[in-house]
């Protein structure tokens, strides 16, 4: 089986989703920014903070680029950030060892989901909806250059593992 790369806007459900996944799959699950997190020896937003989204983009290409030289090939469920598409290098490197699937949800979702509790670097303005709006329209072109795409926006986990699994199936 192919590695399944999950990507998509934050509040999408890449990660709970992606653990489901890849236990009714029988796959190992890897976060990629779990493992930043475990390399850079602190929390995400803390890297934010502390040297801005440039520095936490570097630390996530690197992890991509490691992964794949180190697993490709052994059919796994990946869940990336939802900026890590963006850089066209990433994208051909996920793209060349497995399929991308990037979830999405409506703008009203995404603001349920992602709530306020601060933890959401690039979600720091006031206007979090005009926030998440823009970030949208600057990713819309990556996450159009996935191989497929699921709306995630009122469905249960169940609901999208199982979508995932049946356009996996067909292809």
């Amino acid at each position: 089986m192919k590695n399944i790369i999950l990507t998509g806007f934050m509040g999408t459900g890449k990660s709970t989703v992606g653990r489901l996944l890849a236990r009714e799959l029988g796959l190992q699950f890897h976060d990629i920014d779990t493992l930043i997190e475990a390399e850079a020896g602190t929390a995400v937003k803390e890297i934010f903070k502390a040297h801005g989204e440039a520095a936490f983009r570097e630390i996530e290409k690197r992890i991509i680029k490691k992964l794949s030289e180190n697993c490709y090939g052994t059919g796994l469920v990946i869940a990336t950030g939802g900026g890590a598409v963006v850089n066209p290098e990433n994208r051909a490197i996920l793209k060349s060892w497995g399929t991308i699937i990037c979830l999405s949800a409506s703008v009203d979702e995404i603001i349920k989901r992602v709530g306020d509790k601060g933890d959401r670097p690039l979600l720091a303005a006031e206007d979090k909806k005009g926030a998440i709006e823009k970030l949208l329209n600057e990713r819309a072109e990556a996450y159009r250059d996935c191989d497929m795409c699921i709306d995630t926006t009122s469905k249960s986990v169940e609901e999208v593992v199982a979508a995932i699994k049946a356009r996996i199936n067909s292809r």
